[in-house]
């Protein structure tokens, strides 16, 4: 990749974090950090992956550090993407576009949620179709029909079916804030809104956020008391064999399971068809129990790195971390946060800027690592065996 814009007052996820933080609400910057419950899961996601160590090689003859990766027939030039993330435009304004774009001019992954603030066709029209499209499984055969026909239409030809919500997880700081389903405005909340200027003009310009992609589907003048029983109604996120088989019916293109973390959900992936999986806990959003990401993975791959494309998301926070899932055995990894960091952090700049930082990163380590190319990043690499 060309460096193209980096802003040096942030080299890293946590200085765009700070930043976002002073511009952004305190309710919708809690809803991007929270976990659930205790949060023991979303601390855990990070601390594992930074336990991993690495055995540099110095005394190598090394030409030049390529990572570029194929992944189902495209080759991008990273081996990390844009992970889903529903009501971005919550946290900053225009967020998923500006993302989309970003993602398209860099030539990397941008997974589009279906409970985003960017509809399938606006982000079509900015990556000229170049996006995957992560689905919530809708509760009737209709709704589902329409919403892959259009994605499909658009250029889509990656879906990443969500298996890992099959209810919305307990997250003490949006109940606090009144975030949960429905959503309720406090007079809190708005004084929270009244102390961060930029992000209330920006929100202004691009109008409220709304879940743009079923704009269509919900009933006119909805209130957000009748928010929540639309989204009851509509989805359901609990997925099984059946549902995933017909989905690998009606869907021509590349199809991933996105929330698979043990071997019975692995074999069923497997069986059903399936391209690739990310091994995802959500960002520590959902059951708070549940092992770390980086754990899963390195479990799974020992039995389905040559059935499945592996990928993983969560906890991933630098280009150091990306490198450990790599050499883990990961063939790609997804961002969530540190992208809306920096969205929340630099605005529109934020996108390219956040690419070129994990670029700047992955290509030191590396050059460190004696590795031109992200094939060489293997599990020799790992010091110790981290995980026992």
């Amino acid at each position: 990749m060309n460096k193209g814009l980096f802003d040096t007052r942030y080299p890293s996820s946590q200085d765009l974090r700070e930043k976002a933080k002073r511009r952004v609400p305190k309710f919708a910057f809690e809803y991007l950090i929270g976990g659930a419950g205790e949060e023991r899961n979303l601390k855990k996601n990070h601390e594992d992956i930074q336990r991993i160590e690495l055995m540099p090689q110095y005394i190598k003859k090394l030409d030049s550090v390529d990572h570029a990766v194929e992944l189902f027939g495209k080759t991008y030039n990273a081996p990390f993407g844009i992970a889903p993330i529903g009501l971005q435009g919550l946290i900053w304004p225009n967020s998923p576009m500006v993302l989309a774009k970003a993602a398209f001019q860099k030539n990397i992954p941008f997974i589009l949620s279906t409970v985003t603030t960017s509809s399938i066709e606006d982000v079509a029209s900015i990556t000229e179709g170049n996006f995957w499209f992560q689905l919530y499984h809708p509760a009737e055969e209709k709704l589902k029909k329409d919403m892959l026909d259009r994605a499909w239409e658009s250029g889509c030809r990656v879906l990443v079916a969500l298996a890992d919500t099959p209810s919305f997880g307990i997250r003490y700081k949006d109940i606090k804030n009144g975030l949960s389903m429905p959503p309720k405005l406090s007079l809190k909340n708005i004084l929270q809104i009244t102390g961060k200027p930029n992000w209330a003009l920006q929100t202004l310009v691009y109008g409220q956020p709304n879940f743009a992609t079923l704009k269509s589907y919900m009933p006119k003048n909805l209130n957000l008391g009748q928010l929540g029983k639309f989204m009851n109604d509509t989805f359901n996120g609990r997925l099984d064999e059946e549902k995933l088989k017909a989905l690998r019916g009606q869907w021509k293109g590349k199809l991933i399971i996105k929330g698979v973390v043990n071997e019975v959900d692995a074999e069923k992936a497997v069986a059903i068809g399936a391209d690739g999986v990310i091994v995802s806990n959500h960002g520590g959003r959902q059951l708070d129990a549940g092992e770390s990401t980086i754990h899963s993975l390195s479990r799974l791959l020992e039995k389905y790195e040559n059935k499945l494309t592996m990928m993983m998301d969560g906890g991933i926070e630098s280009g150091t971390d990306i490198a450990r899932c790599l050499a883990t055995g990961a063939k790609a990894c997804f961002l969530g946060r540190t992208f809306m960091y920096g969205v929340g952090a630099l605005g529109k700049k934020g996108g390219i800027h956040t690419i070129n930082m994990l670029d700047m990163q992955l290509r030191q380590v590396m050059d460190q690592l004696g590795c031109e190319s992200t094939d060489e990043l293997t599990r020799d690499l790992i010091v110790q065996d981290w995980g026992k």
